[in-house]
């Protein structure tokens, strides 16, 4: 039960209910972006893609990484712990773990490659996403949550967001990038 504002803001129950409760607010936002492009010239079905593909990747990955960053009950007290060697967290782990790790930027590698075409390949997004994920775990030793920072973090946050790429493979991103103005000569897909 949700007895006040921390229990919202810095617990995981609260996380995941401000997802099921920001739902509606990301569907609108959807709509009013791709409202505006399409007002603006751009072509209908450029315009929602592109505005389902930039809130996918906010409210997708946010809330994981806010859930990611909060503090254990020694936040603060003990000291940051770091493990470097790769696999060995990994054996440790509960499935619930895993999956939550894989998750962490699935979001992002399933949407950035549909948004912006100089992601659109597999490499890229497993770059980001593993960049992104080694911030996250800086940012967890740094700030004493009492986590692990663990290089299998990284490994499987990145692996979540390949596989997410993967999925979208088909609606990715082609050559600029840039919404295509109704009217606009349409390149083929042959060239």
């Amino acid at each position: 039960m949700i007895r006040g504002w921390h229990d919202v803001v810095f617990t995981f129950t609260g996380v995941v209910f401000l997802t099921v409760a920001l739902l509606p607010v990301a569907a609108l936002a959807v709509w009013a972006l791709a409202r505006r492009r399409s007002a603006t010239g751009t072509a209908p079905a450029r315009a929602w893609r592109t505005s389902l593909a930039e809130i996918g990747v906010v409210y997708g990955t946010v809330l994981w990484v806010w859930m990611t960053m909060l503090p254990g009950s020694g936040a603060g007290v003990v000291p940051g712990r770091v493990s470097l060697v790769p696999l060995r967290d990994l054996l440790t782990m509960s499935a619930g773990q895993v999956v939550g790790n894989l998750l962490v930027f699935a979001a992002l590698g399933f949407f950035a490659p549909l948004r912006f075409a100089a992601l659109a390949s597999l490499p890229r997004v497993l770059v980001l996403a593993a960049s992104c994920s080694v911030l996250v775990e800086v940012a967890q030793y740094v700030l004493r949550l009492d986590r692990v920072s663990s290089v299998d973090d990284v490994l499987l946050n990145a692996a979540g967001a390949g596989l997410a790429a993967l999925a979208s493979r088909r609606w990715w991103a082609t050559g600029a990038g840039a919404p295509t103005p109704v009217g606009a000569p349409q390149r083929s897909q042959g060239s």
